[in-house]
């Protein structure tokens, strides 16, 4: 078994969230340990959509998924903050009585942790693609099928098709079709769940020949050793079309899964867990849940709203982090000893 390493935090999550929320406690001498299935930062942004614009971020008219993780990093760099990638946590034991709660976190990589507190910023829980029900498609995962995408010039003057209705999918159609080769959507109806100016701008594309629309749904793939040359759409009255295709990305949505967090004891809802406005706490004092895996009532899944979450939690994590230390609040812009936590003074 490994040492057990003593911290102020953990971070459950090294997501957006769980990054700003390294900022908002390094700025109250709070130390952080972040722990993440995934092999590097920045959550889904990362991993899903890391070339795709956000235009929501306060100051940013548009920055990349990638590039927002890129700034937070450079953002908490003065704290130097512990990851440890590519482990989930297995357990969380709660220790101590009322007055000294602390708690013993165990990875799946053998890690064992103890912390003052813990932030669960952990998105949905861990995410997997749904998988369209098509005969041999394992085969082609990773070399032509792809469920998010991770750098734009991999489908540069390629044949692509995109499968789906939702936001993800007509996203990337307007962002890739200046760009490829041919792109074709498929969709199995003609009616689409995404934000109305995509549908939109989707079918002006259509209507100018830029993009080919095909209303069914792929009933099998061509190809060898791994590389797509085609796949075959099967339409609703049951006719068949081939068509050229070198990249597939199917966009069926994303399965979340909890894992080990539906066991910590905390009180569920509909797999999200439910906090309070003021402190963003859990039902176990100590245990603060920020981000998408929240609830409460007016509760937006917008991330400058998981940044508002992780300031105001770290503030009551200073109570059980320094209980006989008063916190007094500063600003940023004016208090020279933040500032030179910060490394500008």
């Amino acid at each position: 078994m490994s040492e057990c390493i003593k911290t102020d935090a953990v971070i459950v999550g090294a997501g957006p969230i769980g990054l700003f929320t390294v900022f908002e406690l390094g700025l109250l001498d709070i130390k952080c340990h972040l722990i993440d299935i995934l092999p590097k930062p920045g959550g889904q942004c990362a991993e899903l959509y890391p070339e795709k614009p956000i235009y929501d971020i306060p100051g940013h008219p548009m920055v990349t998924g990638q590039g927002l993780v890129d700034k937070l990093l450079e953002q908490i760099e003065p704290f130097r903050p512990t990851f440890h990638y590519g482990e989930m946590v297995d357990s969380l034991e709660v220790l101590g009585g009322p007055e000294a709660t602390s708690f013993r976190v165990r990875t799946s990589g053998g890690e064992v942790i103890e912390s003052k507190v813990v932030f669960i910023a952990a998105g949905g829980g861990s995410f997997q693609p749904k998988k369209p029900p098509i005969d041999g498609i394992d085969e082609y995962e990773g070399k032509s099928v792809f469920y998010s995408v991770r750098k734009m010039e991999n489908f540069r003057d390629k044949n692509v098709v995109i499968v789906g209705g939702g936001d993800s999918a007509l996203d990337w159609v307007l962002n890739l079709q200046p760009i490829v080769k041919r792109l074709t959507l498929v969709h199995r109806r003609d009616d689409f769940r995404a934000a109305p100016h995509s549908v939109t701008a989707m079918r002006e594309l259509v209507a100018a020949g830029h993009i080919d629309l095909r209303i069914g749904q792929i009933s099998a793939l061509g190809g060898a050793d791994g590389e797509l040359s085609s796949v075959v759409v099967k339409a609703q009255d049951g006719s068949l079309e081939k068509i050229a295709c070198e990249k597939l990305m199917p966009f069926f949505g994303l399965t979340m899964k909890l894992g080990p967090i539906a066991d910590w004891g905390l009180n569920l809802h509909e797999n999200l867990i439910p906090v309070d406005t003021e402190r963003f706490e859990t039902n176990i004092p100590g245990i603060f849940a920020i981000g998408d895996i929240n609830t409460y009532k007016g509760k937006l899944k917008l991330i400058l709203c998981g940044f508002h979450e992780g300031a105001l939690a770290a503030q009551r994590a200073h109570r059980y982090v320094y209980p006989e230390k008063k916190l007094t609040f500063q600003y940023t812009t004016s208090s020279t000893n933040l500032q030179k936590k910060l490394g500008v003074n």
